[in-house]
């Protein structure tokens, strides 16, 4: 089961780089904040898949749960904010907001304790196993990703819903359907994640980034 975080990371680097050249070629800012979060994405699955083969560091549990738990979700957010916005000083507004809110975050997770007796004896865990019912990086892995989430999804639907009728933007509106769907389905790995499941949890990661990635070729293939 090794093998689905590392697929996981391999894809979701793939695509960020793919975003990032895309981004750096038509200067958009959707593309290039999605990028980083594809990367932020890479980092986590890639701490996942080094903690469960040779046995958690600190420093793997803390890459994993800041990238991965806490502001993958909310970069990806901001990139549809950047997508949909008809200014653009408003995706900047929650760009310096989110920056903000990352730098909490960073020290949060940081400076959190954490129980070594599961990172050394444990293979995979939920995060309230090594931070604690209550924890401030834990709420705020809650609190981003679910947030993150909702703008996420509803952005992309509204995309979807503009779409609808227009033969010409089938392909557009196929692709946002399935980055939907893709960010679904790692929405719904936390499940998997909170019962301790490393098997589901890898399941969801490579098969939701792989069907964003999908989506989104699916989404820039041009038109006949």
């Amino acid at each position: 089961m090794i093998a689905l975080p590392i697929a996981a990371s391999v894809v979701a680097l793939a695509f960020g780089v793919h975003l990032l050249v895309r981004a750096g070629r038509r200067r958009t800012w959707h593309e290039a904040v999605w990028g980083v979060a594809l990367l932020m994405f890479a980092a986590a699955s890639g701490a996942l898949a080094f903690g469960v083969a040779d046995g958690w560091s600190s420093a793997e549990f803390r890459t994993y749960w800041l990238f991965g738990a806490v502001l993958n979700v909310p970069y990806l957010a901001l990139g549809e904010v950047y997508l949909l916005a008809r200014r653009p000083w408003l995706g900047h507004l929650v760009l310096v907001v989110l920056l903000a809110a990352s730098a909490w975050a960073a020290g949060e997770v940081r400076s959190a304790p954490v129980d070594t007796d599961v990172l050394e004896t444990e293979r995979f865990f939920a995060g309230r196993e090594v931070l604690g019912e209550d924890a401030p990086a834990r709420t705020l892995a809650f609190v981003y990703s679910y947030a993150g989430t909702a703008v996420l999804v509803l952005g992309i639907l509204w995309s979807a819903l503009a779409m609808r009728g227009r033969p010409d933007l089938r392909g557009r509106l196929y692709g946002a359907l399935l980055i939907a769907l893709g960010a679904l389905i790692v929405a719904g790995g936390s499940a998997f994640a909170a019962a301790g499941s490393f098997a589901g949890f890898s399941l969801t990661l490579a098969v939701g980034v792989t069907v964003m990635y999908w989506g989104f070729l699916t989404a820039t293939r041009p038109s006949r």
